[in-house]
Protein backbone atom coordinates (compact mmCIF):
# COMPACT_ATOMS: atom_id res chain seq x y z
CA UNK A 1 0.00 0.00 0.00
CA UNK A 2 2.89 2.32 1.18
CA UNK A 3 4.44 1.61 -2.56
CA UNK A 4 1.40 2.22 -4.14
CA UNK A 5 0.71 5.34 -2.66
CA UNK A 6 4.04 6.73 -3.31
CA UNK A 7 4.39 5.96 -7.00
CA UNK A 8 0.75 7.68 -7.65
CA UNK A 9 0.67 11.08 -8.51
CA UNK A 10 -0.01 14.07 -6.63
CA UNK A 11 -2.16 16.82 -8.28
CA UNK A 12 -0.94 20.08 -6.89
CA UNK A 13 -3.64 22.20 -6.20
CA UNK A 14 -4.52 25.24 -8.28
CA UNK A 15 -2.73 28.14 -7.01
CA UNK A 16 -4.82 31.24 -5.40
CA UNK A 17 -2.87 34.06 -5.29
CA UNK A 18 -0.20 35.65 -7.47
CA UNK A 19 -0.22 38.61 -9.78
CA UNK A 20 -0.15 35.81 -12.61
CA UNK A 21 -2.97 33.65 -11.95
CA UNK A 22 -4.72 37.17 -10.96
CA UNK A 23 -4.54 38.56 -14.66
CA UNK A 24 -5.64 34.94 -15.51
CA UNK A 25 -8.47 34.70 -13.92
CA UNK A 26 -9.55 38.49 -14.67
CA UNK A 27 -9.09 37.62 -18.57
CA UNK A 28 -11.57 35.03 -18.30
CA UNK A 29 -14.10 37.26 -16.70
CA UNK A 30 -13.72 39.82 -19.01
CA UNK A 31 -14.07 37.74 -21.78
CA UNK A 32 -17.35 35.86 -20.22
CA UNK A 33 -18.84 39.36 -20.01
CA UNK A 34 -18.13 40.41 -23.55
CA UNK A 35 -19.74 37.22 -24.95
CA UNK A 36 -22.69 37.87 -23.05
CA UNK A 37 -22.50 41.73 -24.63
CA UNK A 38 -22.60 40.32 -28.15
CA UNK A 39 -25.66 37.85 -27.48
CA UNK A 40 -27.67 41.06 -25.81
CA UNK A 41 -26.36 43.67 -28.52
CA UNK A 42 -29.20 46.47 -27.49
CA UNK A 43 -26.89 46.85 -24.39
CA UNK A 44 -24.05 48.61 -26.68
CA UNK A 45 -26.93 50.19 -29.03
CA UNK A 46 -28.60 51.81 -26.15
CA UNK A 47 -24.88 53.10 -24.93
CA UNK A 48 -24.38 54.33 -27.93
CA UNK A 49 -27.53 56.38 -28.84
CA UNK A 50 -27.71 58.36 -25.33
CA UNK A 51 -24.03 60.32 -26.07
CA UNK A 52 -25.15 60.29 -29.63
CA UNK A 53 -28.41 62.35 -29.02
CA UNK A 54 -25.94 64.45 -26.24
CA UNK A 55 -23.79 65.74 -29.33
CA UNK A 56 -26.49 66.60 -31.47
CA UNK A 57 -28.73 68.11 -28.91
CA UNK A 58 -26.08 70.37 -27.49
CA UNK A 59 -24.51 71.38 -30.85
CA UNK A 60 -27.54 72.30 -32.52
CA UNK A 61 -29.97 74.03 -29.44
CA UNK A 62 -26.96 75.70 -27.46
CA UNK A 63 -24.29 76.02 -30.12
CA UNK A 64 -25.20 79.05 -31.26
CA UNK A 65 -26.13 80.60 -27.67
CA UNK A 66 -23.35 79.97 -26.02
CA UNK A 67 -20.15 82.44 -25.64
CA UNK A 68 -17.34 80.57 -25.54
CA UNK A 69 -14.04 83.29 -25.20
CA UNK A 70 -16.71 86.23 -26.27
CA UNK A 71 -17.90 84.63 -29.33
CA UNK A 72 -21.15 82.98 -30.19
CA UNK A 73 -19.45 81.31 -33.18
CA UNK A 74 -21.51 77.66 -32.90
CA UNK A 75 -18.20 76.16 -34.07
CA UNK A 76 -16.05 77.15 -31.65
CA UNK A 77 -18.56 75.94 -29.24
CA UNK A 78 -18.23 72.54 -31.07
CA UNK A 79 -14.85 72.45 -30.41
CA UNK A 80 -14.77 73.56 -26.47
CA UNK A 81 -17.98 70.74 -26.35
CA UNK A 82 -16.77 67.56 -27.36
CA UNK A 83 -14.13 66.63 -24.87
CA UNK A 84 -16.57 67.27 -22.16
CA UNK A 85 -19.10 64.94 -24.35
CA UNK A 86 -16.73 62.12 -24.41
CA UNK A 87 -15.95 62.53 -20.43
CA UNK A 88 -19.28 62.81 -19.75
CA UNK A 89 -19.72 59.13 -21.79
CA UNK A 90 -16.83 57.49 -20.07
CA UNK A 91 -18.12 58.14 -16.61
CA UNK A 92 -22.05 57.32 -17.70
CA UNK A 93 -20.78 54.18 -18.25
CA UNK A 94 -20.34 53.66 -14.17
CA UNK A 95 -24.19 53.43 -13.92
CA UNK A 96 -23.48 50.08 -16.23
CA UNK A 97 -21.16 48.82 -14.75
CA UNK A 98 -22.97 49.13 -10.97
CA UNK A 99 -26.31 47.30 -12.36
CA UNK A 100 -24.47 44.61 -14.03
CA UNK A 101 -22.52 43.40 -11.21
CA UNK A 102 -25.81 44.21 -9.18
CA UNK A 103 -27.65 41.55 -11.63
CA UNK A 104 -25.20 39.29 -11.01
CA UNK A 105 -25.05 39.43 -7.52
CA UNK A 106 -28.49 39.25 -7.50
CA UNK A 107 -28.96 35.94 -9.81
CA UNK A 108 -26.30 33.99 -7.49
CA UNK A 109 -23.52 34.24 -10.24
CA UNK A 110 -21.28 36.05 -7.93
CA UNK A 111 -21.55 33.49 -5.06
CA UNK A 112 -20.65 30.89 -7.73
CA UNK A 113 -17.68 32.71 -9.09
CA UNK A 114 -16.63 32.89 -5.43
CA UNK A 115 -16.63 28.92 -4.72
CA UNK A 116 -14.06 28.38 -7.41
CA UNK A 117 -10.27 28.98 -7.03
CA UNK A 118 -9.53 31.91 -8.14
CA UNK A 119 -8.48 35.26 -7.22
CA UNK A 120 -11.05 37.36 -5.70
CA UNK A 121 -10.44 40.49 -7.46
CA UNK A 122 -10.52 38.85 -10.62
CA UNK A 123 -14.36 38.64 -10.97
CA UNK A 124 -14.67 42.75 -10.26
CA UNK A 125 -10.95 43.20 -12.55
CA UNK A 126 -12.79 41.24 -15.14
CA UNK A 127 -15.92 43.13 -15.00
CA UNK A 128 -14.41 46.41 -15.15
CA UNK A 129 -12.28 45.12 -18.48
CA UNK A 130 -15.59 44.27 -20.47
CA UNK A 131 -17.20 47.47 -19.70
CA UNK A 132 -13.96 49.30 -20.91
CA UNK A 133 -14.05 47.37 -24.14
CA UNK A 134 -17.74 48.51 -24.17
CA UNK A 135 -16.83 51.99 -23.16
CA UNK A 136 -14.00 52.19 -26.03
CA UNK A 137 -16.12 51.41 -28.74
CA UNK A 138 -19.40 53.80 -27.53
CA UNK A 139 -16.11 56.59 -27.87
CA UNK A 140 -15.44 55.79 -30.92
CA UNK A 141 -18.86 55.90 -32.53
CA UNK A 142 -19.39 59.10 -30.72
CA UNK A 143 -15.97 60.33 -32.43
CA UNK A 144 -17.17 59.87 -35.89
CA UNK A 145 -20.37 61.57 -35.00
CA UNK A 146 -18.29 64.47 -33.94
CA UNK A 147 -16.75 64.58 -37.11
CA UNK A 148 -20.16 64.67 -38.91
CA UNK A 149 -21.28 67.16 -36.90
CA UNK A 150 -18.10 69.82 -37.23
CA UNK A 151 -16.03 68.99 -34.58
CA UNK A 152 -12.15 69.20 -35.62
CA UNK A 153 -8.63 68.72 -33.68
CA UNK A 154 -5.66 70.53 -33.90
CA UNK A 155 -3.03 68.11 -32.92
CA UNK A 156 -0.89 65.60 -34.41
CA UNK A 157 -2.56 62.00 -34.19
CA UNK A 158 -0.16 60.65 -31.04
CA UNK A 159 -1.80 63.71 -29.45
CA UNK A 160 -5.67 62.89 -30.45
CA UNK A 161 -4.95 59.42 -29.45
CA UNK A 162 -3.51 60.16 -26.03
CA UNK A 163 -6.64 62.54 -25.30
CA UNK A 164 -8.93 59.47 -25.72
CA UNK A 165 -6.73 57.41 -23.44
CA UNK A 166 -7.09 60.03 -20.92
CA UNK A 167 -10.72 59.73 -21.16
CA UNK A 168 -10.54 56.06 -20.88
CA UNK A 169 -8.31 56.02 -18.04
CA UNK A 170 -11.03 58.36 -15.97
CA UNK A 171 -14.05 56.24 -17.37
CA UNK A 172 -12.03 52.55 -16.05
CA UNK A 173 -11.25 54.31 -12.55
CA UNK A 174 -15.26 55.54 -12.98
CA UNK A 175 -16.42 51.84 -13.26
CA UNK A 176 -14.54 51.05 -9.78
CA UNK A 177 -17.10 53.36 -8.14
CA UNK A 178 -20.05 51.59 -9.96
CA UNK A 179 -18.53 48.78 -8.76
CA UNK A 180 -18.63 49.60 -5.54
CA UNK A 181 -22.18 50.49 -5.67
CA UNK A 182 -22.87 47.40 -7.49
CA UNK A 183 -22.17 45.40 -4.37
CA UNK A 184 -23.75 47.60 -2.40
CA UNK A 185 -26.98 47.56 -3.21
CA UNK A 186 -30.12 44.60 -3.87
CA UNK A 187 -31.17 45.36 -7.17
CA UNK A 188 -29.84 46.74 -10.98
CA UNK A 189 -32.08 49.52 -10.94
CA UNK A 190 -30.81 50.67 -7.08
CA UNK A 191 -27.43 50.53 -9.03
CA UNK A 192 -28.57 52.57 -11.97
CA UNK A 193 -30.19 55.19 -10.10
CA UNK A 194 -26.95 54.84 -7.35
CA UNK A 195 -24.52 55.13 -10.57
CA UNK A 196 -26.42 58.13 -11.90
CA UNK A 197 -27.53 60.75 -8.98
CA UNK A 198 -24.14 61.53 -8.14
CA UNK A 199 -22.88 61.72 -11.61
CA UNK A 200 -25.01 64.58 -13.18
CA UNK A 201 -23.78 67.37 -10.46
CA UNK A 202 -19.93 66.34 -10.79
CA UNK A 203 -20.52 66.39 -14.31
CA UNK A 204 -22.62 69.76 -14.39
CA UNK A 205 -20.94 71.45 -12.08
CA UNK A 206 -17.23 71.63 -14.44
CA UNK A 207 -15.65 72.78 -17.06
CA UNK A 208 -17.19 70.38 -19.79
CA UNK A 209 -20.18 72.32 -21.21
CA UNK A 210 -19.97 76.12 -20.40
CA UNK A 211 -16.86 78.18 -19.13
CA UNK A 212 -16.04 78.07 -15.48
CA UNK A 213 -15.90 82.16 -15.31
CA UNK A 214 -19.52 82.79 -15.93
CA UNK A 215 -20.62 80.59 -12.34
CA UNK A 216 -20.70 81.78 -8.95
CA UNK A 217 -16.98 81.93 -6.91
CA UNK A 218 -17.85 79.49 -4.86
CA UNK A 219 -18.77 76.77 -7.51
CA UNK A 220 -15.67 78.00 -9.60
CA UNK A 221 -13.58 76.54 -7.02
CA UNK A 222 -15.90 73.09 -6.65
CA UNK A 223 -15.29 73.13 -10.77
CA UNK A 224 -11.38 73.50 -11.03
CA UNK A 225 -10.88 70.94 -8.52
CA UNK A 226 -13.71 68.19 -9.77
CA UNK A 227 -11.68 65.67 -11.58
CA UNK A 228 -14.32 65.28 -14.20
CA UNK A 229 -12.84 68.83 -14.78
CA UNK A 230 -8.89 68.23 -14.81
CA UNK A 231 -9.79 65.14 -17.38
CA UNK A 232 -11.63 67.74 -19.62
CA UNK A 233 -9.16 70.20 -19.77
CA UNK A 234 -6.90 67.89 -20.28
CA UNK A 235 -8.19 66.07 -22.97
CA UNK A 236 -8.97 69.77 -24.93
CA UNK A 237 -5.34 70.19 -24.59
CA UNK A 238 -3.93 66.99 -26.05
CA UNK A 239 -7.52 67.37 -28.96
CA UNK A 240 -6.21 71.52 -29.61
CA UNK A 241 -9.25 72.38 -28.71
CA UNK A 242 -8.28 74.96 -26.24
CA UNK A 243 -10.03 78.68 -26.90
CA UNK A 244 -8.14 81.63 -27.01
CA UNK A 245 -10.01 84.16 -24.51
CA UNK A 246 -11.12 81.31 -22.07
CA UNK A 247 -8.47 81.36 -19.07
CA UNK A 248 -7.04 77.88 -18.05
CA UNK A 249 -8.19 78.60 -14.28
CA UNK A 250 -10.37 81.63 -12.72
CA UNK A 251 -9.25 80.41 -8.92
CA UNK A 252 -5.53 79.39 -9.44
CA UNK A 253 -6.04 75.64 -8.95
CA UNK A 254 -3.17 73.22 -9.79
CA UNK A 255 -5.13 70.76 -11.88
CA UNK A 256 -6.30 73.55 -14.02
CA UNK A 257 -2.85 74.24 -14.74
CA UNK A 258 -1.61 71.38 -15.01
CA UNK A 259 -4.56 69.11 -16.06
CA UNK A 260 -2.89 66.40 -17.78
CA UNK A 261 -0.94 65.48 -14.94
CA UNK A 262 -4.14 66.24 -12.37
CA UNK A 263 -6.15 63.97 -14.46
CA UNK A 264 -3.62 60.75 -14.50
CA UNK A 265 -3.35 61.00 -10.75
CA UNK A 266 -6.81 61.68 -10.05
CA UNK A 267 -7.70 58.76 -11.91
CA UNK A 268 -4.80 56.21 -10.30
CA UNK A 269 -6.22 57.52 -6.86
CA UNK A 270 -9.63 56.81 -7.83
CA UNK A 271 -8.85 53.47 -9.04
CA UNK A 272 -6.67 52.85 -6.20
CA UNK A 273 -9.18 53.58 -3.22
CA UNK A 274 -12.50 52.27 -4.80
CA UNK A 275 -10.91 49.17 -6.34
CA UNK A 276 -9.77 48.10 -2.47
CA UNK A 277 -13.23 49.31 -1.03
CA UNK A 278 -14.87 47.32 -4.06
CA UNK A 279 -12.75 43.97 -3.44
CA UNK A 280 -13.38 44.28 -0.07
CA UNK A 281 -17.09 44.52 -0.13
CA UNK A 282 -17.25 41.48 -2.24
CA UNK A 283 -15.69 39.34 0.14
CA UNK A 284 -18.00 40.84 2.65
CA UNK A 285 -21.11 40.53 0.69
CA UNK A 286 -20.64 37.02 -1.22
CA UNK A 287 -19.48 35.37 2.46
Amino acid sequence: MSAIAKDSPTLAPRPSGGVTQSVKDSLVVAKRNLIRMTRIPEMILFGVIQPVMFVVLFTYVFGGSISIGGSTDPQRYKEFLMAGIFAQTVTFATAGAGAGIADDMHKGLIDRFRSLPMARGAVLTGRTLADLVQTTLTLVVLAGVALLVGWRTHENIGKVLCGFLLLLFLGYAFSWIGALIGLSVRTPEAATSGGLIWLFPLTFISNAFVPVNGMPTFLQHVAEWNPFSATVAGARELFGNTMPGVPKTVTGAWPMEHPIIASLLWSALIIVVFRTLAVRKYRSATA
